[in-house]
């Protein structure tokens, strides 16, 4: 039912076909993995079919290695009218110590589409908890920062058609 599935978590093991020449998860991996629970957690929220529209602060923090039990946390944590924004949190655990780490954390943004293919409305997320409260604080603070990093790239670009004359 849309409007109740706030958050969803993965869990595998780490595949020998999930590594880079390094013998570490490949950061592709790792973020495929992180959309697929963006993507049941978007679905789950709205009740929409969902387009990732983008991610931000992604953090590689620690290796991933072949055998570690993943997970792969997702919390919605703010919406908008058309938009649901995530926290993403990958942890990596070895089996054999049981010691666990925070692999990567990112925030993932989807945009609920209707079946023409449009954005449509989803349902609203009002923070209730202080740590929902600081969690939609936190996305409000990305989105800032996310539209001061698409006003420095228009004015690159800029000046980098001006600099090759238009081209």
């Amino acid at each position: 039912m849309p409007g109740t599935q706030r958050e969803v978590s993965f869990c595998f093991l780490a595949q020998p076909t999930d590594v880079n020449f390094g013998g570490k998860v490949h950061g592709g991996m790792v973020m495929k993995w992180i959309d697929q629970a963006g993507y049941a957690c978007a679905v789950g929220w709205s009740g929409e079919y969902s387009a990732t529209v983008a991610v931000g602060g992604i953090q590689f923090k620690q290796p991933i290695l072949i055998g570690d039990l993943i997970t792969v946390h997702c919390q919605l944590i703010y919406t908008g009218t058309t938009s649901m924004h995530f926290a993403v949190d990958v942890f990596a655990r070895q089996l054999q110590s049981g010691s666990e780490v925070l692999a990567t954390h990112c925030v993932i943004v989807f945009v609920a589409l209707d079946g023409a293919g449009k954005p449509t409305p989803v349902p609203h997320w009002q923070p209730a908890s202080e740590d929902d409260k600081a969690l939609a604080e936190y996305a409000q603070k990305l989105m800032a920062l996310d539209r001061g990093i698409e006003q420095e790239v228009a004015r690159y670009r800029t000046v980098l058609n001006n600099a090759s004359g238009g081209a």
